[in-house]
């Protein structure tokens, strides 16, 4: 390591909520990761074929302790996903004292390693080195851009929306995503061996589709595969708080689907922190999935 120190030492007591915040882009079992450090924060993004892009923020905010090194521009670095969920579960187990630990996460170690162990526990600590890699190019720009003046967004509620694109599974199908102005509605409609429809109807019922932007008609499909995979993931957690998850389509039909994941340690005292500290909204993951739509489109779209 060299004497300038390392790039990021940082400290989090929710362990579990960095798990369900990472779990929630993870869409199949070999996956690789790009993490990228800054005195804002940590992102991790994973991409798919470029067509499905999907990005972590942990905030600085999230950490009891963030150190960053200052380093000239933001450090990256490649790693497996599956093996850092692994790793960092094993400070997490549900029902036991670990699942309150209380972590330090530290990059690079002397060969670039990710660096974490226990630090708050009496009778054992427990350490992990993850190898790391040099990054590979993230190889699309998602450079997402409002479709127009007005934007075209809709919150759903989580639960609804994963249950609603469960629903739609056909093997090889696509998704074709409707919004109209009047009635102020979304329809997902499904293709395959039949057709299947679901309609979010704004004023029928707005404890459900919760929030709706629209000026125009806007039609776009998206590859199943893709679309599942912003929903197949979403933590308990999220669903059991009642949360809403918001879609927005921009220029083009790009899809941006966003949740929210709490990491506030709840009614557990810290001494570093102020209590008042775990009911402030800094204290949550965002969780951004980009999605193309398919390019043989004959949707409509004014």
């Amino acid at each position: 390591m060299s004497s300038e120190g390392p790039d990021l030492v940082c400290e989090v007591d929710n362990v579990q909520g960095i798990v369900d915040a990472l779990t929630a882009v993870r869409w199949k079992r070999q996956q690789d990761a790009v993490v990228e450090l800054s005195e804002h924060g940590v992102v991790l993004i994973v991409e798919e074929s470029s067509c499905l892009q999907a990005k972590v923020y942990l905030q600085r905010e999230l950490f009891i302790k963030y150190e960053y090194g200052g380093a000239q521009g933001r450090p990256r670095f490649g790693v497996s996903l599956g093996l850092l969920v692994n790793c960092l579960n094993t400070f997490s187990v549900p029902g036991s004292g670990r699942s309150s630990s209380t972590i330090e996460i530290r990059y690079p170690g002397p060969d670039m390693q990710l660096l974490l162990k226990s630090v708050d526990s009496l009778d054992a600590c427990i350490y992990a080195e993850i190898r790391t890699r040099i990054p590979e190019t993230i190889s699309w720009d998602y450079n997402f851009e409002p479709a127009g003046t007005t934007p075209i967004s809709f919150t759903v509620k989580s639960a609804a929306l994963k249950e609603a694109i469960d629903d739609l599974e056909w093997p090889g199908s696509s998704v074709q995503i409707i919004l109209q102005p009047d009635p102020p509605s979304v329809t997902f409609k499904g293709e395959g061996h039949g057709d299947l429809q679901i309609d979010f109807m704004y004023y029928v019922n707005t404890d459900l589709l919760i929030a709706f932007s629209c000026d125009h008609q806007v039609s776009y499909r998206y590859k199943y595969k893709f679309l599942q995979a912003t929903t197949s993931n979403i933590p308990s957690s999220v669903i059991r708080d009642n949360r809403g998850s918001k879609l927005t389509i921009g220029r083009g039909g790009m899809l941006k689907v966003q949740h929210l994941v709490s990491v506030a340690r709840p009614s557990i005292p810290h001494p570093h922190v102020d209590s008042a500290g775990y009911q402030q909204p800094s204290r949550i993951a965002y969780i951004e999935f980009f999605v193309k739509p398919e390019e043989d489109e004959s949707t409509i779209n004014d």
